[in-house]
């Protein structure tokens, strides 16, 4: 007996659009963690050091496991695919249809139809983009250090496809959950058009603050990467094992 779902029946649809939100905003969320604990670099090597090895369990097992980013790693990418699948859906399946909705899209000006557009080109781009860096995370996790990141964004010339990987993601992620809150209802101040109207200012100033944001921290990764250039491979020791006398498990 075969288990037929009629994915074109309002009830899938809806079904597939709230998975769809709930992805999205998943991704969106995890992407401003990701920031977060990428920008520790700024408050010295210690800091970032110490978010790398938490999260490979460091501090709780008394030694790190690289391969728990990996499984992190591979759970954001199989997310990252089922978001970008149900996405697919609604995208015009046609050369014709394209030009279709962009003639309509001309015609009414309407700056949330320019928005959609925004999506999909920087959404289009974060597939191949976003692949390429969870690749690098995923083989070589032991790496994420303050020197090993930075000997790949610089040694390993990174630098480039990380720049166009930040712009698009923080703008398809941000203008992403606009659309959201302004879809779902919430939050809400007010009447319709001043709720829009502060989901708008909210969107660009988090636009314009996480890509600030990332443009310092990149710098950041590129400098020590140009110092350390010449000792590429050899890995960041905090100065407090230094001062201890220890080594590292």
């Amino acid at each position: 007996m075969k288990l037929r779902i009629p994915v074109n029946s309002p009830l899938w649809n809806a079904r597939f659009d709230l998975l769809q939100s709930l992805s999205g905003l998943a991704l969106a969320l995890f992407m401003w963690g990701h920031m977060a604990f990428v920008s520790s670099i700024l408050l010295g090597h210690d800091a970032f050091w110490i978010v790398s090895k938490f999260f490979e369990g460091y501090f709780f097992l008394g030694y790190g496991v690289p391969q728990i980013v990996s499984l992190v790693v591979l759970g954001v990418w199989m997310l990252l695919m089922l978001h970008a699948l149900l996405a697919l859906r609604k995208f015009p399946a046609s050369w014709q249809q394209y030009r279709t909705l962009w003639q309509h899209s001309r015609g009414l000006r309407h700056e949330d139809t320019w928005l959609w557009w925004v999506q999909v080109v920087t959404g289009f781009a974060l597939f191949f983009l976003s692949s390429v860096h969870l690749y690098d995370m995923f083989i070589e996790p032991e790496l994420i250090d303050p020197y090993g990141s930075a000997d790949l964004v610089w040694s390993g010339r990174r630098w480039p496809m990380l720049f166009l990987l930040l712009l698009c993601v923080e703008v398809h992620g941000t203008v992403g959950l606009y659309r959201l809150a302004l879809k779902w209802g919430w939050p809400r101040f007010g009447s319709e058009a001043r709720t829009r109207k502060i989901l708008k200012r909210l969107m660009w100033f988090l636009i314009v603050f996480l890509i600030a944001l990332g443009l310092v921290t990149l710098s950041t990764f590129m400098l020590i990467g140009y110092d350390h250039a010449p000792y590429r491979g050899e890995l960041y020791t905090p100065s407090f094992i230094h001062y201890k006398g220890e080594s590292l498990p």
